[in-house]
């Protein structure tokens, strides 16, 4: 194993993401189109890290064939998560037409992303978050103005998990690391990640019942 922390710490993130997904899957309340958002946007961060953390774990050297396959496939996977981020704040703030073209328009968008990981070789991780950030920032404004309107504190909650995806972010690259073996800047990135979509799950409960 090349790169222990990260790929321990990957394989954690990917655990507790299909956990997450698994609970927003069993909720049985309103809203079955934002539970289905939620679904994929857990999943496909949690098949992001599994993939990453395989990458970093066993095929680390960019040659092999192994990681020319997978590492397209993990940002595609986030990509995917920035999709999802753009769906759920729309089905937060719009409904009927109006969220569903802002959906169309992020699909578009993501399949702009997906050419330029699979054709254009546009494969750096500060590209993927690059991508990410806007789609981050509308669902941060989406749970902003959700808790304005009903007061929910889970929603703020959910809000403060979205200010860790940030943090984790930044972190990630700026290349911040508390050891440079047990503690990589990646390692560190996928512990507090870890925490916020803790986070953004109590968030994403209360979406349902009051968005």
């Amino acid at each position: 194993m090349t790169e222990p922390d990260v790929t321990l710490t990957d394989y954690g993130l990917a655990a507790e993401c299909a956990l997450l997904a698994y609970l927003v899957g069993r909720l049985d309340r309103p809203r079955a189109a934002l539970r289905q958002r939620f679904v994929l946007f857990f999943g496909s961060a949690g098949l992001a890290a599994l993939l990453g953390g395989t990458v970093h774990g066993f095929f680390l050297d960019p040659t092999t064939a192994s990681a020319r396959l997978l590492w397209p496939a993990t940002l595609l996977a986030v990509g995917l998560s920035a999709l999802a981020a753009w769906a759920i704040g729309a089905r937060m703030q719009f409904t009927g037409a109006v969220a569903r073209r802002l959906e169309a328009v992020a699909a578009v968008e993501w399949l702009a992303y997906a050419l330029a990981v699979v054709l254009g070789g546009a494969q750096a991780f500060a590209f993927v978050i690059l991508n990410y950030l806007p789609a981050a920032v509308f669902l941060f404004v989406a749970f902003v103005l959700a808790y304005r309107r009903t007061g929910a504190q889970p929603l703020l909650v959910g809000t403060l998990g979205l200010v860790g995806t940030f943090v984790a972010a930044a972190v990630q690259y700026g290349r911040l690391a508390l050891h440079p073996v047990y503690m990589n800047h990646n390692a560190l990135y996928h512990v507090i990640q870890a925490g916020a979509l803790l986070l953004l799950y109590q968030g994403a409960r209360a979406a349902r019942e009051r968005c």
